[in-house]
């Protein structure tokens, strides 16, 4: 099979103008459906492949293809090599093509479970979602999971394409039962849409053709239904949004705010409010590259004049006067999990919503979706693909509008702040009403103050180790010598607060996320009555123990690593805890089946193997000395 078209065709068809604006859509579903062959289907049956391709395409047919001595068109999108010798797509592919009627853009995302992010990638910016079902198959767990996710990401239409149809003899029966099935799950996620096409995306059979097999299918092909489809959304009647990218400052006498429109539409004239400081101004130009412009709507790159200067930088979203988006550190979302290693509530991540960073907690996960049934379960954790309801909190107040209202305002990602990699991705659905409501209360008297009345810096001092290291042992020495001096210190013991304040608390990783968490905010209410407060806690987690590091001033956390072997830890075992999780008796035990993640830079390193626990809390009070917070 062999089409020869020249460049000039291609290109021709590529400039021109189609009547209904550029659609946006992505192929999903389960491994090998046919995502790929029917995005090549589309490619080749659009005549939009130069002759080269498809020479190329031939040839690799005969090296890693499927379908015998006929083209596989799914190598079209199979880019990488590790896709075309499993047969399966790993990353994202983009094309894009038109016809008299329309632009497209399609995404070409993974059906494989284990690259569930890249689909949400893929469906973050679509119109519409392509859900493929092998009709030998019918509707699979990543057929479900794939669908809710769509939900999640704004989708609002959905083509249930049937596919492989001739390998069912093009059963009408068949077809209807796959539909009825599909049916009962998505009817109540709310798509304004569904519509049902059987096809056969290896033979083109009702994908841009009317297959002569199916002539009792009386509905549109896949390409007639997304020509003529209505996707106009209603962004640019929403309130005028503008996430400031960076402060364009080339000469002293030009000052403008660049960015992406993201909603609405702005012009010379009109006011403007900075959303999370709540200053006004009334822009004076919009200033592009190739001159200035009487009006800018969603999706503009553009840099806004303002009629004065006003406190704006990165992050900040400059929004219509009369209508400001939310601005809160506490809301509720959906969140996506993408991470091998679980969301546990209370451990710190980085926030990224348009061009703001910031460090945000899940501070609760109220339930998890059962991707089967789609029933809402109660949960302490998340697992690699999971999708929960949470409420989060930010180290600082956010700009959002729900995402369901406008995408761009309402999108995050949560960022691993160790390894810098996408863990999760959420949509914001409402601020936390409690976050509005209470306020920090200015009091007379400050940190400073009551620091200087005890004649010291306040500080938590972080000891952290095996168990059996000798944590408790030299903090306890280092208090006692500290209040000997005529300091003022407060001891709080990992033992001694699970008899009180953390009673309710066990041993999993979530609860050791929690106890870390109580204990930081503790600490930092003790640095703040100025005094010098010891913390002896396994703490195995570095992301916790740097959530605590940054509840508190720069230098006001002195993490102490009582960094003794573990064979010196189980010879000395005073507890006896060694000996009963060697036999089974204690789950969650750190060194055995939780781990510990020793500190990488600590402010102090002593071993209690080499020295003895006076000794090390000398050590430990002479660098407190060196680092000036003894007075």
């Amino acid at each position: 099979m062999t089409v020869q078209t020249s460049r000039a065709d291609v290109i021709a068809r590529l400039t021109q103008s189609g009547q209904r604006g550029v659609l946006r859509f992505l192929t999903c579903g389960s491994v090998d459906d046919g995502k790929s062959t029917l995005i090549g289907r589309l490619l080749f049956d659009s005549k939009l492949l130069f002759e080269d391709q498809i020479n190329v395409l031939e040839k690799d047919s005969r090296k890693h293809g499927t379908a015998g001595d006929e083209i596989d068109f799914a190598l079209l999108l199979d880019g990488l090599e590790a896709e075309r010798e499993q047969g399966i797509t790993i990353d994202v592919a983009y094309r894009f093509f038109a016809t008299e009627k329309r632009k497209f853009v399609v995404a070409d995302t993974p059906g494989h479970e284990q690259y569930t992010r890249n689909m949400a990638t893929g469906a973050s910016t679509a119109d519409v979602a392509v859900m493929m079902i092998d009709a030998r198959k019918g509707v699979l767990v990543q057929t479900l999971r794939h669908t809710y996710i769509a939900r999640m990401m704004g989708i609002r239409h959905i083509v249930l394409a049937v596919n492989k149809m001739d390998l069912v003899d093009h059963a009408r029966g068949r077809f209807h039962e796959i539909v009825a099935d599909y049916l009962k799950s998505a009817d109540d996620l709310g798509f304004e849409t569904i519509t049902p096409i059987p096809m056969s995306a290896r033979y083109g059979d009702n994908v841009t053709h009317r297959s002569e097999s199916m002539s009792w299918h009386q509905g549109p092909t896949l390409l007639e239904h997304l020509e003529t489809l209505d996707i106009d959304s209603d962004v640019q009647n929403e309130p005028f949004r503008m996430p400031v990218q960076w402060v364009n400052r080339p000469n002293l006498n030009f000052r403008g705010y660049s960015g992406t429109v993201v909603s609405g539409t702005v012009q010379p004239g009109d006011a403007i409010a900075v959303a999370q400081s709540g200053l006004t101004a009334t822009v004076e130009r919009i200033v592009t590259a190739d001159g200035d412009l009487d009006r800018a709507v969603a999706g503009e790159a553009v840099t806004l004049v303002l009629d004065r200067e006003i406190d704006i930088s990165r992050g900040d979203v400059i929004a219509a006067a009369e209508a400001r988006p939310e601005v809160t550190d506490q809301f509720a979302a959906e969140v996506l999990w993408m991470s091998g290693d679980d969301l546990l509530p209370g451990r710190s991540y980085l926030l990224k919503i348009g061009t703001a960073t910031t460090p945000a907690t899940v501070s609760s996960l109220k339930y998890r979706v059962d991707i089967n049934t789609y029933e809402k379960k109660p949960s302490r954790k998340l697992e690699m693909n999971g999708i929960g309801q949470c409420n989060l909190s930010t180290a600082r107040p956010i700009a959002f509008d729900p995402y369901h209202k406008i995408r761009d305002m309402g999108a995050f990602i949560l960022i691993d702040r160790f390894t810098n990699q996408t863990v999760g991705a959420g949509m914001i659905e409402f601020g936390l009403r409690r976050a509005s409501n209470i306020h920090h209360h200015a009091m007379d008297v400050t940190k400073s103050d009551r620091a200087q009345i005890k004649g010291q810096k306040p500080a938590i001092l972080w000891f952290t180790g095996l168990s059996g290291a000798g944590k408790s042992t030299v903090a306890n020495i280092v208090e006692r010598k500290l209040a000997a001096a005529g300091h003022h210190t407060y001891s709080l013991d990992g033992d001694n607060v699970r008899h009180g304040l953390n009673r309710d608390l066990g041993f999993t990783d979530e609860d050791r996320v929690e106890n870390i968490r109580r204990i930081g905010e503790v600490g930092k209410l003790f640095v703040d009555a100025g005094l010098l407060v010891t913390c002896s806690f396994i703490s195995p987690f570095r992301s916790e123990r740097r959530m605590v590091r940054e509840l508190v001033e720069g230098d006001e956390f002195v993490e102490v690593f009582i960094d003794t072997p573990l064979e010196v830890c189980m010879q000395r075992d005073p507890k006896g805890l060694y000996k009963k999780a060697q036999a089974g008796e204690i789950k969650n035990f750190t060194g055995f089946d939780s781990p510990y993640e020793a500190p990488e830079n600590p402010e102090i390193r002593v071993d209690t193997s080499q020295i003895s626990a006076e000794e090390a809390a000398d050590q430990v009070i002479a660098k407190l000395r060196e680092m000036g917070r003894l007075g």
